[in-house]
């Protein structure tokens, strides 16, 4: 039953995707963010990603809908970055591996080029929000409820097969997640809706704890740092986190703990020691490799050339030596200078969007975009996230903003009419009186 369901409304996003390249755009965010058919059964191998896909890139062919072609510095940046690995790939030490995760970090980029055309108004911006929302919120809530239930005793992980799967990267796609959900929330209006939301980023808070992942407590507390700081009653705020926090932590047990506090006595932990050595190796390769060593160093023969601890084989596990490593100081300038344009821009609408009331929701989502950024910046530290493509969804929200606020789109878009639902399914459903028949 799961798999027809998912199969109908993957064939739903591929016929709209030809009408629609918008629509098919959000349908390959939710695949690509969320992974529904890795929850399947006969699903999980077919190639759905790549046939919405596929029918978004055919729809924006024959389609006339509105397209927008100007470009950004992130646009631009993101496109040298990608020119970059591709320069690099011919000069990958294990060529075969590396052009498998190569075309696969290609299609995640093209789709989000992609985007940047076909997506242009407030509402496509709102919807992304929600997608992106919904496909981590999924696994958040449901991992929080889970920690709840078992007392923090198991960890929580995500989809298999997926750049998500492990404890640490799903626990990073859920602290990214939190400051969306805070800007969905600023949004609504009913209480109820508001009261939903605040509980469901307790859970996703909950799941980041209940990951047992040590950069994502990090990740948590620069995002709450950060949070709190964009606060308006700092006062409240800061009273709020404290009780929230104490509430969280009180429920995890003692070997969550005890991992925490491993932390503080690195020098002692295996797995730390790894990374370290890992982080020296990306830093002696790209010393030595102008373009360097491709998409896969973390393999013995390379670690035997360049790391202090050749036999201690071991993953980056941090966005920047993981990019150092592969692609050189030149790939990491060019990683960390899109980010930081995306953080300049969303500083931009934070502080432009308070101009006017209609581009309020600007400076909403400039704000929650620094404080997504803020848990990308230190949990990316130690995990490995450096080409999925939620943080550059990120962009996509940052750029279309920024383009809606500086052509005055709001002078320009009409506002839909506010539908108040029991007014109008009590006029719907109402019975026509029939006029009086004359004799």
């Amino acid at each position: 039953m799961r798999d027809l369901i998912l199969l109908s409304l993957i064939g739903w996003c591929c016929l709209q995707a030809f009408r629609r390249p918008w629509i098919g755009l959000m349908c390959w965010t939710w695949i690509s963010i969320m992974n529904p058919h890795q929850l399947s059964w006969a699903v999980r191998s077919l190639p759905v990603a790549a046939a919405v896909g596929g029918a978004s890139l055919l729809g924006l062919l024959i389609t006339r809908d509105r397209r927008d072609f100007s470009t950004s510095r992130e646009t631009i940046t993101l496109m040298l970055f990608m020119a970059w690995m591709c320069i690099t790939l011919p000069f990958s030490i294990l060529f075969d591996d590396s052009y498998e995760l190569w075309t696969r970090v290609m299609k995640i980029d093209l789709m989000i080029l992609v985007a940047l055309v076909v997506l242009h108004s407030k509402r496509h911006a709102m919807l992304l929000a929600w997608v992106l929302v919904v496909s981590i919120g999924f696994y958040g809530v449901k991992g929080g409820l889970f920690t709840l239930a078992t007392g923090g005793s198991y960890k929580v992980w995500g989809p298999d097969n997926t750049y998500i799967a492990g404890n640490n990267e799903i626990a990073l796609a859920i602290v990214i997640t939190i400051p969306l959900m805070r800007f969905l929330q600023m949004q609504m209006q009913a209480k109820w809706a508001k009261m939903t939301m605040t509980f469901c980023m307790a859970c996703m808070a909950m799941a980041a704890l209940g990951s047992h992942s040590r950069g994502a407590l990090l990740a948590l507390a620069a995002m709450a740092s950060v949070l709190w700081w964009r606060s308006n009653s700092k006062g409240v705020g800061a009273i709020v986190m404290v009780v929230l926090a104490v509430g969280l932590l009180s429920a995890m047990p003692q070997e969550w703990w005890d991992r925490m506090n491993t932390i503080k006595t690195y020098e002692q932990d295996d797995s730390a020691l790894g990374r370290i050595n890992a982080w020296h190796m990306a830093w002696n390769l790209a010393k030595d490799r102008v373009f360097g060593g491709g998409f896969m160093v973390s393999t013995a023969p390379i670690f035997a050339m360049y790391a202090p601890e050749p036999m201690r084989v071991h993953a980056a596990h941090s966005i920047y030596f993981m990019v150092l490593g592969e692609h050189g100081f030149i790939g990491l300038g060019l990683f960390l200078t899109l980010f930081c344009f995306v953080w300049g821009t969303a500083g931009t609408l934070r502080k432009k969007g308070v101009a006017q009331p209609q581009t309020q929701w600007l400076s909403d989502l400039g704000g929650m975009v620094q404080v997504s950024l803020a848990g990308y910046a230190v949990g990316g530290a130690f995990l490995s996230l450096s080409y999925w493509d939620l943080p550059y969804n990120l962009m996509i929200l940052t750029v279309i903003g920024k383009r809606w606020l500086d052509r005055k789109e709001w002078l320009r878009e009409k506002e839909e009419p506010v539908i108040h639902w029991p007014e109008f399914l009590k006029k719907r459903f109402a019975k026509k009186k029939r006029a009086p028949q004359l004799p």
